[in-house]
């Protein structure tokens, strides 16, 4: 019985990776995608404005498709590093990651990452392979950077950096995580909504976000893998 639950479990992580690389028209139209629930309306709206709060003579935005090893998040922290390191104080620029595709849980508050599988779910691991059961890149602890002045996600809205986490991914994500657990898929998706962390801008999809950053005068970095 242990044997076909671990089975299961790695069948349904695999379908999961598997479904969520396919095209967006292929995801959406597998019938495990059926009960998807509808977006807020004004909320998808009030991401335009978001965009407003980029500033500076340097702007940036990363491309976090995939966790990474946190990299979507300390290339965004070296973008201040060296941008100091040069003379810019941080009022005169604005680094973005946009964390979408399977990064999508580096948005997420860590009682998402206790409650369901986030670790595994995400292929997010600490250096002895076991999955993280909290988000270790919003207020990180000793180890989970490889060099400890690496600045979380919490540090660097602080200092102006903007983060803003895909809704068609929590979409994708938390449907296939509330079917392989026999839970109501809006009920779910509601609940990692509302887990989405303190200043992370929730916006229509990644690329999107993506298009929108460089319409604000945003050069692009592929933060991914």
């Amino acid at each position: 019985m242990k044997t076909n639950n671990s089975n299961s479990r790695r069948q349904f992580l695999g379908a999961l990776a598997l479904g969520a690389t396919a095209s967006t028209f292929s995801v959406l139209t597998n019938p495990i995608y059926a009960n998807i629930p509808v977006s807020d309306t004004k909320k998808m709206n009030d991401a335009e404005n978001w965009f407003d709060n980029i500033k500076g003579s340097h702007r940036i935005v990363y491309d976090g498709s995939t966790p990474h090893m946190g990299f979507p998040i300390t290339w965004n922290w070296a973008f201040y590093l060296t941008n100091n390191g040069t003379g810019t104080p941080d009022e005169d620029m604005t680094a973005m990651t946009v964390l979408r595709h399977s990064a999508l849980g580096l948005a997420l508050e860590d009682s998402l990452w206790t409650k369901y599988p986030l670790g595994e779910v995400f292929n997010v691991k600490k250096a002895d392979g076991t999955p993280y059961k909290r988000n270790p890149y919003y207020e990180p602890q000793e180890g989970d950077f490889p060099l400890p002045q690496i600045e979380g996600i919490k540090r660097l809205q602080e200092r102006g950096a903007m983060f803003c986490a895909c809704d068609l991914a929590t979409k994708v994500y938390s449907n296939a995580v509330a079917t392989q657990m026999n839970l109501d898929p809006k009920a779910v998706y509601e609940e990692w909504v509302n887990g989405v962390l303190p200043g992370i801008q929730l916006v229509p999809s990644g690329v999107w976000a993506l298009g929108r950053a460089q319409e604000h005068g945003c050069g692009y970095i592929f933060a991914g893998e």
